[in-house]
């Protein structure tokens, strides 16, 4: 059945059945006072009925792509119609399909050089349309797959296996990497005055990771079958100066009933990615592979070596050093996040005044502004001089002792003052903030655990995602996906295809 003649029958399917069909409903809907949700549940239906219609028609206008015994492909090739039809599997939004076609090749079993209605069609690699891909995966985001197939099923009636959706989710993910190099910078006047670097890490349990069984099911040393693996997560983003005082911020942070804190800037074109680490030995960590990409990003977004780079990162040495060798020759401000100092404050003050001793908050807000004001070494001379007072022995000195070190140690990017005068971030909030949404939200939830492959397939995507980039992204990967396997398309393209066929 050619084009004209599957929607001329098409056309008087929708006028006399599908239009009175409508009709009927209606007229019966309001004789019957039918609710309205049950109303739009049975449109819906019918609608489903109606977009199978179409598309079935639109399928069988094209036939089966027989263009003839013998065929000469644009790159010069000649190649032979096989004599049997080949099926193929196709699942879109409107139920399942099965396309019979037409093939080009040498002989049966052997690869096939060419098969015209796929060309015509831009058929996916998968059996699933790229409509339906682009719905199950946005869902898959924020939902575990079972309920995003419990969730398709209500809406299209269409049930698709949990594996087939992880499968779904980890060949979507191929092409995150090159779509991250075609990077296209944020215009200059929507960007900030100066541009931050962060990075932190989360962990995910990833299946199969833990010791292996022995002598009767038994694990050595009480070691799990599944262990987590560290995820490196980095972000960059610009924001204008937000100028500050120290009491100001421990206003805010001790939540002041009289304080009102100003409007703040907000973080812009925020850009956020994370990867895992592998196994010892056999690739470079998460955190070197983010920084790489920190890095270029960083590159992108501030070419003028006059914006001031900033490097906020908890205490973890790993990410320091990071920071150094992704920008070994670059003028940078690194900053310590106060909310991994202010912790250890409140943590000394109960070592050094009990628990529940009312001096503990006084003394976490004159440290916290003497840490603020750029007193550091004050703060850490008096913790000493009170430990020594007060005789401490045992686990408290231990663990004054290592709060101290702490301090000092990273007492370096503990320019508060400095920070504040500038108008500097200096808590990681955005980078905490992605952890918990890019990882935690999704890879964390009870009883999850995920393969290596499965668990970095996730995180890219949702990496698009957060970065609201997935309808760039989509366009980019059906676009790839199609010059890969369609490299002749345009051989079938238009009424060529049809006068070829007649």
């Amino acid at each position: 059945m050619s084009i004209p003649e599957a929607l001329t029958v098409l056309k008087a399917e929708l006028s006399h059945v599908f239009a009175s069909g409508l009709v009927d409903l209606l007229t019966q809907a309001f004789a019957d006072a039918t609710p309205i949700h049950q109303v739009e549940q049975q449109l819906w239906d019918r609608l489903l009925e109606l977009g199978r219609t179409c598309l079935a028609a639109f399928l069988d206008g094209h036939g089966t792509g027989d263009l003839g015994e013998r065929l000469q492909l644009p790159d010069g090739r000649e190649t032979q119609r096989l004599p049997e039809l080949h099926e193929r599997r196709y699942v879109s939004i409107f139920g399942e399909f099965c396309l019979r076609r037409t093939v080009y090749g040498s002989r049966e079993g052997q690869a096939l050089d060419f098969v015209p209605l796929d060309n015509r069609l831009q058929l996916p690699a998968s059996v699933y349309s790229y409509l339906l891909q682009d719905w199950d995966q946005s869902l898959a985001m924020e939902q575990a797959f079972a309920q995003v197939n419990h969730t398709i099923e209500r809406m299209l009636h269409l049930r698709q296996p949990v594996d087939s959706l992880e499968g779904m989710n980890r060949q979507m993910a191929r092409e995150v990497g090159c779509f991250r190099e075609l990077y296209v910078t944020p215009p200059a006047a929507e960007e900030g005055a100066m541009v931050v670097v962060t990075a932190d890490c989360k962990g995910v349990v990833i299946r199969g990771q833990g010791s292996p069984t022995v002598c009767g099911g038994q694990r050595v040393g009480g070691t799990r079958a599944n262990q987590k693996r560290m995820a490196a997560v980095g972000a960059v983003y610009t924001v204008d100066p937000y100028v500050r005082t120290a009491a100001e911020v421990v206003a805010a942070l001790f939540r002041d009933p009289d304080y009102e804190p100003r409007p703040r800037p907000q973080p812009r074109h925020k850009h956020v990615w994370a990867s895992l680490s592998e196994p010892s030995g056999r690739q470079r960590s998460g955190i070197d592979m983010v920084f790489d990409w920190l890095a270029w990003e960083h590159g992108q977004r501030s070419p003028d070596p006059r914006r001031p780079t900033l490097l906020l990162c908890d205490g973890q040495e790993a990410l320091w050093q990071a920071c150094a060798d992704a920008f070994p020759d670059q003028p940078t401000v690194p900053i310590l996040d106060l909310l991994h100092v202010t912790p250890r404050l409140w943590q000394a003050a109960k070592v050094l005044c009990g628990d529940r001793s009312p001096e503990v908050v006084p003394w976490v807000r004159r440290w916290l502004t003497q840490v603020l004001e750029g007193k550091v070494e004050s703060v850490l001379r008096g913790l000493n001089r009170l430990g020594r007072e007060q005789g401490l022995r045992g686990s408290k000195k231990t663990t004054l002792h290592r709060i101290v070190g702490y301090l000092r140690k990273n007492r370096a990017r503990m320019r508060y003052d400095e920070y504040l005068r500038e108008g500097y971030p200096i808590a990681s909030g955005v980078i905490e903030g992605a952890c918990r949404h890019l990882v935690k939200d999704r890879l964390e939830r009870a009883g999850m655990h995920w393969t290596l492959e499965g668990a970095q397939a996730m995180l890219d995507l949702r990496s698009v995602h957060v970065n609201d980039q997935w309808q760039a992204y989509q366009s980019y990967r059906i676009d790839a996906e199609n010059e890969r396997l369609y490299p002749h398309r345009n051989f079938v393209a238009g009424e060529a295809f049809f006068a070829m066929g007649a």
